[in-house]
């Protein structure tokens, strides 16, 4: 548990790294470095925790959907240093978002912590925003997404990653109930403000940067 939540600290540090970068403060190629770091953190990490569980099918259904951030990430980062188009991770960010609907269910039903349900459910809206940006090239997204990945880099990742390392992290329904309402009153109040709002160039961006060469 301990690994996993030092993992999870730290994709709220890519998300929030990723959500900046959308909103041009972050030159693409810069931020690429930190994807691979992380997402080799999360390749690692599932792996040591699926060889230790003991063929706990808990700790190993618990374990294996941090993969589909390990490879994101990894992908991400391959993909910027190499100026690929972002189809690819679009695409894959929209397998991402459907397989994380199945973990917020198992978060309910199988491994009885309601918060991180809702906080795969979080997820799961993110990525699909992930796919209609960088797989269906809808850029009117950009400064949305950009907002969403960078609040979501805390609110679902670093804080609870926090509260876990430090013993005080409530798995309850209560917790649940605030993230979703939370999510629910910032990520709807965010679009009037946020709609129709294409990428903010950075000023080390380089003349062939386009938001659909940028990832999440």
């Amino acid at each position: 548990m301990v690994m996993a939540s030092v993992g999870l600290l730290f994709v709220g540090a890519v998300l929030f790294l990723n959500g900046v970068m959308l909103l041009g403060k972050i030159d693409f190629k810069a931020g690429a470095v930190f994807n691979l770091f992380v997402g080799a953190l999360q390749v690692i990490t599932p792996t040591y925790l699926i060889f230790t569980a003991g063929g706990d099918p808990a700790k190993i259904l618990g374990a294996s959907g941090i993969y589909l951030f390990g490879f994101t990430y990894l992908y991400v980062g391959i993909g910027l240093l190499a100026e690929l188009d972002s189809t690819g991770v679009g695409w894959f960010s929209l397998f991402v978002s459907i397989m994380a609907i199945g973990y917020s269910i198992a978060n309910f039903r199988i491994l009885g912590d309601p918060p991180f349900g809702v906080i795969w459910l979080y997820w799961s809206f993110l990525w699909f925003l992930f796919f209609l940006l960088f797989g269906l090239k809808i850029e009117r997204l950009t400064i949305y997404t950009g907002w969403a990945t960078a609040i979501q880099g805390w609110v679902t990742g670093a804080i609870p990653a926090f509260l876990l390392l430090a013993g005080v992290w409530q798995t309850n329904v209560l917790t649940a109930v605030v993230l979703a309402a939370f999510g629910v009153v910032v990520f709807v109040a965010l679009w009037p403000l946020t709609a129709g709002r294409s990428h903010l160039p950075s000023a080390g961006s380089t003349a062939g940067d386009d938001v659909t060469r940028g990832y999440a």
